[in-house]
């Protein structure tokens, strides 16, 4: 959703507990969710129709314990390219979203020109498999890659507070 739309679209203080509940547990039922935010269940699946309809909410997701399924590896690693002017950007954006292993992928401004959240089994798999494929990738000049030690916060919640003034 473009800023336009965002400040066209009015969301009022039940719209704001309905995201913020939604985000806590999208598996909530309405009947849960309008007690917790003061509206009947019909009121929350008209506002939530609405929301979903106007670009607030993108998809429903299971969130995956990556550890229990045995991929305890995490790494961030900070891509450049050997060039900016040519098709390499394009080229990379493409490969990398081959790659299972990529949980995310940012064009950023800095000393880099991506980072990527990568996730892996273990650090052989990570070297092996996900860096050496990522260097094959036409254009790729230099990975530098730092491992994830202990997670001190992860959250999926967007802050909400700036919606309410």
């Amino acid at each position: 959703m473009n800023i336009k739309n965002f400040e066209d679209s009015l969301l009022d203080s039940y719209d704001i507990s309905l995201l913020a509940a939604l985000q806590r547990d999208a598996y909530a039922t309405h009947q849960q969710i309008g007690e917790q935010v003061h509206l009947s269940a019909s009121q929350v699946s008209r506002r939530v129709q609405r929301l979903q309809a106007g670009g607030f909410v993108r998809r429903y997701v299971a969130l995956l314990e990556p550890q229990a399924l045995g991929l305890g590896v995490r790494a961030m690693s900070y891509v450049t390219l050997t060039r900016h002017g040519g098709d390499e950007g394009a080229a990379f954006e493409t490969e990398i979203g081959s790659i299972p292993e990529v949980l995310e992928c940012y064009s950023v401004a800095g000393e880099s020109d991506y980072i990527l959240h990568i996730v892996c089994a273990d650090l052989a798999v990570l070297s092996e498999q996900v860096l050496r494929r990522i260097t094959r990738i036409q254009g790729v000049g230099s990975i530098r890659s730092n491992i994830v030690l202990n997670c001190i916060k992860s959250s999926t919640e967007l802050p909400l507070g700036h919606l309410g003034r």
